[in-house]
C-alpha cells in the first residue's frame, strides 16, 4: 500500500483484448473509458465487433479471420513500443483460435516487462433466471481454460465460471474459496460470489496474503458490464500500489455506485460518461472482511 505523501506510481499503458460494441458500456468500451479516466493510456485489440450486448437483442457479429487476428498480434509482439505496456487484460473471445495468439502476446509483453501483470477475465457463461450455462462455444471456453488461465497473474471468474473451470459446485463462500485455491493463480477474484448477508453481492479475492471479501447490497436488474469493469478497476488499483483488500473494496464500491446511479436513472446501460466520478472516487459504502481459509480447506 502507498505511504502517505509518496509519489504516485507512473501509470503505464494497459493492453485490453476483448470485445467491442457500438452502443453501450460493456467490455472494451467501458474498460477503455474507465482506465483512461483513471489516467492510463490504453492499447485496445478487439476480438469481435457487435452492435450491442447480446442481451439487448440479436445483432451481427464480426470476427476477424484467425490468420488476420494472428497477424496483427504478431505486429504488436514485434514492436519495440510493446515495452511501454504495463499490464494486460483479456476478456471475451470471438473464437477459440484467438487464445493461442493472445497467449503469445502476453508472453511478448512479459519478455519486455516481466513485472507486467496479466489479468484473464474468463468470459464464458453465467447464471441467469435459475439456469446456468456457457454462452460461448465449448471450444472457446476450453481454450480460455487451457491456454490463458494458466498464464494469468489475476483471474476474475464469476461463480459459474469458477465452477466450470474447476469442475466444482459453488454454492457457498467456502466452496468458492476452495475452488479459487484449486485454480492456483496468484490472485483469483470471484465476482458475484455467494454472500453471507441476504440480498447482498460479494466479490471474493483469494490472494497471496489470504482471502478477503467485499460485500454490498444487491441491485435488481443491473445493466451488463459489471464484470468487465470490476476486473479493470481492481487491476488499476493494484497498479496504483493499493493492497489487495483496498483494491478490492474500492473497485467494488465504484461498480456498486455506478450501477446504483445508472439504475436510478432508468438506464439500460452503465452511464459511464454521466456518472464518471463513480469510477474515479466512489462514495458508496462497501464492507470488507477477512475470510478464514482453514474452513475452506477442511
Amino acid at each position: 500500500m502507498m505511504q502517505p505523501g509518496a509519489p504516485e506510481p507512473q501509470r503505464k499503458p494497459v493492453l485490453v483484448i476483448t470485445s467491442q460494441v457500438v452502443r453501450g458500456g460493456i467490455s472494451g468500451r467501458g474498460l477503455t473509458f474507465a482506465l483512461e479516466r483513471i489516467g492510463h493510456d490504453v492499447w485496445f485489440l478487439p476480438t469481435i465487433l457487435l452492435p450491442w450486448h447480446p442481451g439487448q437483442g440479436k445483432g451481427t457479429r464480426i470476427v476477424a479471420p484467425a490468420a488476420d487476428f494472428t497477424a496483427i498480434v504478431e505486429d504488436l509482439a514485434a514492436s519495440p513500443k510493446l515495452a511501454e505496456v504495463g499490464a494486460v487484460i483479456s476478456g471475451y473471445l470471438g473464437n477459440p483460435e484467438q487464445a493461442a495468439a493472445i497467449a503469445s502476446l502476453v508472453k511478448a509483453v512479459k519478455t519486455h516487462n516481466p513485472d507486467a501483470p496479466y489479468l484473464c477475465d474468463p468470459v464464458m457463461g453465467d447464471q441467469h433466471d435459475g439456469s446456468v450455462n456457457l454462452y460461448v462455444p465449448t471450444a472457446t471456453a476450453e481454450a480460455i481454460r487451457d491456454q490463458l488461465v494458466p498464464l494469468a497473474d489475476v483471474v476474475t471468474p464469476n461463480a459459474f465460471e469458477l465452477g466450470w473451470l474447476t469442475g466444482r459446485e459453488i454454492d457457498s463462500e467456502m466452496q468458492a474459496l476452495a475452488a479459487a485455491r484449486v485454480l492456483g493463480n496468484e490472485r483469483v477474484m470471484v465476482t458475484s460470489s455467494p454472500a453471507l448477508r441476504r440480498n447482498a453481492i460479494a466479490n471474493l479475492l483469494a490472494g497471496p496474503r489470504g482471502a478477503v471479501a467485499a460485500e454490498h447490497a444487491s441491485i435488481a436488474n443491473p445493466p451488463h458490464g459489471t464484470g468487465d469493469l470490476i476486473a479493470g478497476l481492481f487491476l488499476a488499483n493494484l497498479l496504483a500500489g493499493q493492497n489487495d483488500e483496498e483494491a478490492l473494496k474500492r473497485a467494488s464500491a465504484s461498480v456498486f455506485e455506478l450501477v446504483a446511479r445508472s439504475v436510478r436513472k432508468g438506464a439500460d446501460e452503465l452511464l459511464f460518461a454521466e456518472e464518471q466520478n463513480s469510477v474515479v472516487k466512489a462514495m458508496a459504502l462497501v464492507t470488507s472482511r477477512r475470510v478464514l481459509e482453514a474452513k475452506a480447506r477442511a
